[in-house]
């Protein structure tokens, strides 16, 4: 089955993964998905991942992070869909539970978190937000 949107469907394998319990989950490589793993492991949101090839083709191995059977990862949320992108100048990014959460941008330097963008004083497209 074809995937129109890679990131979308990588969230939502984070997601079912931390609501079943399961300590890691595979998924398709590709190189949007090895930075937003990056991401949420400087963030404390993922404990590792790698990348893995088999049979002459990559994936993504992600372990989740529990805390007393709590994930991490207690939401994750697409933000700008491949049919409306949703793009923010770094004024404008908005904060995720007052700042508790990430908001992950593409930009022109590559994938940044909000803090970061804000930092930098660069804007881009809004692709998740996670707390």
């Amino acid at each position: 089955m074809a995937s129109h949107d890679s990131l979308g469907d990588f969230l939502t394998i984070l997601r079912n993964g931390c609501t079943a319990g399961l300590p890691t989950v595979r998924a398709q490589w590709s190189n949007i998905r090895e930075n937003t793993a990056r991401i949420l492991k400087q963030n404390g949101y993922v404990t590792d991942y790698a990348k893995i090839e088999e049979a002459g083709k990559n994936h993504l191995d992600v372990t989740l992070k529990y805390a007393n059977r709590t994930p991490a990862i207690t939401g994750i949320k697409r933000v700008s869909t491949p049919g409306c992108r949703i793009y923010a100048g770094y004024s404008d990014i908005p904060r995720v539970i007052g700042g508790m959460g990430i908001s992950i941008l593409t930009t022109s330097k590559g994938l940044l978190t909000d803090r970061e963008a804000r930092e930098q004083k660069t804007g881009g497209e809004l692709l998740a937000q996670v707390w």
